[in-house]
């Protein structure tokens, strides 16, 4: 398939600026891929479609205020800096991003705060936008890891116009979120809240984790027609064996294996064994799926609807089906549904 398959118009209202006032009370639009149905639900209403054996798995990745303002050395012009990943604790490299980026060339140093003495010199350029940072600050790492956090703040994506808010700290992260790492929520699992987990489990549905750090490349916009051509990003992920186990007996029992979101779909199909079975896994993976792929593991997946042209899209594509997919976007667009990472969530089965 090629890229322009990939494309749909999207009224700039239904771009979700906020959250649902409740996590589970988003809207939830159910495709059924046997009967090519399509449902309009509440999501609450999910655990109406699994049984007692069924296997849903998160991603407990914790997103960590990634966003910094710093100030030029000299000028004081104000520039972003997007903290993608650490390179060496010991040197305290970081690999950013930042914006304006033609006014920050190697050499440069930014001072972050009036007086938090974090300052940080740029050591190397990586791509038009992509620096590698040196911090400088004279405590321990981890009264470093301290600062960087308190400078930081919640990375919500840029299409959200308005400024961060203090709840945005809280609803831009799953309530299942331990290990810190990502740099965008996996939204999918914004939507549970603690009493659905519990209603879930009180009805005999397993609930198990993997991690996948979320790092800006699944956003990166493709630039290819012919998709093949593409190249993702690398990103971290673990699969314990606990979660490994659980899901191949799901499997082996035919019962529903349920992929909360792109990242754990990503990160499950990274790690299959030659009889279709998911293995442990500790590593990286920039594997890219769209259609046509066979998947493997999971035989339900949420999601939430995403940008025209996407990775996510592509991947959601090739598990829907093509045309469902198409047919769901333009009711989703037709019904006010709200989009992208703080819209509303879609159910295949």
């Amino acid at each position: 398939m090629k890229l322009s398959h990939f494309n749909y118009n999207l009224p700039p209202e239904l771009l979700a600026e906020y959250p649902a006032t409740e996590r589970d009370e988003s809207r939830l639009m159910v495709l059924d891929r046997k009967k090519q149905t399509i449902e309009h639900k509440i999501f609450k209403d999910l655990v109406e479609y699994f049984d007692e054996g069924d296997i849903m798995i998160f991603n407990n990745t914790k997103v960590f205020p990634a966003r910094l303002y710093g100030n030029k050395e000299k000028t004081g012009a104000r520039i972003e800096v997007f903290l993608l990943r650490e390179l060496n604790a010991e040197s305290r490299l970081w690999d950013v991003l930042v914006d304006p980026a033609r006014k920050i060339r190697i050499g440069n140093k930014l001072f972050f705060g009036d007086d938090s003495g974090l300052v940080a010199e740029v050591i190397d350029n990586t791509t038009s936008r992509g620096r590698t940072l040196r911090f400088l600050y004279d405590g321990s790492y981890e009264e470093f890891r301290r600062k960087l956090k308190e400078m930081g703040e919640t990375p919500l994506p840029k299409y959200i116009k308005r400024s961060v808010e203090e709840s945005d700290e809280e609803r831009y992260q799953t309530i299942f979120a331990k290990h810190e790492g990502a740099v965008a929520a996996p939204t999918a699992g914004l939507h549970f809240s603690k009493h659905l987990l519990k209603r879930l489990e009180i009805k005999g549905i397993d609930l198990s984790e993997i991690t996948l750090h979320v790092g800006l490349g699944t956003f990166n916009p493709v630039e290819v027609e012919d998709l093949s051509k593409h190249k993702m990003d690398s990103e971290e992920f673990s699969i314990p064996k606990t979660t490994a186990d659980m899901v191949n007996a799901a499997k082996d029992n035919s019962k529903r294996v349920c992929a909360v979101g792109t990242t754990v779909m990503r990160a499950m199909e990274s790690s299959v064994s030659a009889n279709h079975h998911l293995k442990p896994f500790e590593g990286w993976t920039n594997k890219f799926i769209f259609p046509p792929y066979d998947f493997s593991v999971a035989n339900a997946m949420i999601t939430n609807f995403h940008t025209p042209k996407s990775t996510l899209m592509m991947m959601t594509s090739a598990f829907a089906g093509h045309d469902l997919l198409k047919k769901a976007y333009k009711e989703a667009v037709k019904e006010n549904y709200r989009f992208y990472s703080y819209g509303d969530a879609m159910l295949i089965i």
